[in-house]
């Protein structure tokens, strides 16, 4: 009987917008299977006992670095940390010099995270030309994609609907709605790739300033452009929406006054319990973190177990990378 590693070719992970049903399929049968193990006593397994695994974060993060960084080691894994800041970037050192350095150390897996778009991609295309046996993961590039986002995203959701089994067809109809700064969000690129595939409807919803026009022509090159919408209201978004992902206001990544102020962002975008009375009534609302409360989300509404799934992508996150380390370190156990 085949696994889900016997069945993985892909040697980096850079992007969600080639990534086939049985990818995600993969994905969600392995996170779960970690998710377990991460409820144990002991929570450590031997899987990638002996490789070393570089987190290369040239933009600064706290969540995704160390959710990664546990995961290497709950695989085992030596790990690296990289920090701009203090590197010998900061002496004239460019991107693909660091990166050989710590291939150099023996490194097997990067995980790289950029402010500019496409640098993990010419790190993995150097370690091809170089011909090493080396997996990149995309961490989070510019305004391109966050794949591991992602990924954990669509695992928290289709376990809540299926926990002994999820699978990507159990979001097929549902309506998914993302709310916030669009224009901004790799975290929303990532999403509008799996939750299409998987037969979702997906509302987009923010002023104009952060969700553009030209959205609509991405919209159009979609394979399936009947199930992604977008809307410049926030009500028609919400209307029998079974989950709402609301997004971070990326203050760091606005360039001009996009909006008049974050009080009247909140009025207009905000998510709040009178709002959610327009979804389902068992709707569950997500955000990738860090959150601005009071802004994108009201506090109460955050802390709500009923209704919030944040804690839960946290956790999903350690399962979800464990998976993606996993099966681009070659694990088999």
């Amino acid at each position: 009987m085949s696994t889900p590693a016997s069945n993985w070719n892909r040697h980096h992970i850079l992007s969600l917008a080639d990534f086939t049903v049985n990818e995600y399929n993969a994905v969600l049968q392995t996170a779960a299977s970690f998710k377990e193990v991460l409820s144990r006593r002991t929570k450590k397994v031997p899987t990638l006992q002996g490789q070393v695994v570089a987190n290369l974060f040239f933009e600064p993060s706290t969540r995704t670095r160390s959710s990664f960084e546990i995961a290497a080691k709950r695989l085992s894994a030596d790990t690296l940390n990289f920090s701009s800041a203090s590197s010998s970037m900061t002496k004239g050192e460019t991107i693909l010099d660091t990166a050989k350095t710590y291939l150099a150390m023996g490194t097997d897996i990067m995980v790289i995270r950029h402010k500019e778009a496409g640098v993990p991609q010419a790190i993995a295309r150097e370690m091809d030309r170089l011909g090493v046996k080396v997996s990149v993961l995309n961490a989070g590039d510019g305004q391109h994609e966050h794949p591991s986002q992602g990924l954990l995203d669509l695992f928290t959701i289709c376990s809540l609907i299926d926990p002994e089994q999820p699978k990507i067809a159990s979001l097929a109809g549902k309506k998914i709605a993302i709310v916030g700064d669009i224009l901004h969000s790799r975290v929303a690129r990532s999403n509008i790739w799996s939750l299409t595939t998987s037969g979702a409807q997906v509302h987009l919803a923010a002023p104009p300033t952060l969700l553009p026009k030209y959205f609509s022509e991405y919209v159009g090159s979609q394979e399936n452009s009947q199930s992604l919408f977008i809307h410049w209201q926030l009500d028609p978004a919400l209307e029998d929406a079974d989950f709402v992902m609301t997004l971070r206001l990326q203050k760091e990544r606005m360039t001009g006054n996009l909006l008049p102020s974050l009080r009247e962002y909140h009025q207009l975008f905000g998510i709040t319990r009178q709002r959610l009375k327009a979804c389902k009534s068992q709707v569950k609302v997500l955000h990738p973190g860090p959150v601005n409360r009071g802004v994108e989300i009201s506090s109460d509404l955050m802390d709500d177990p009923e209704f919030s799934l944040i804690q839960d992508q946290v956790t999903s996150g350690v399962a979800v990378r464990m998976a993606l380390l996993y099966f681009i370190g070659g694990g088999k156990g």
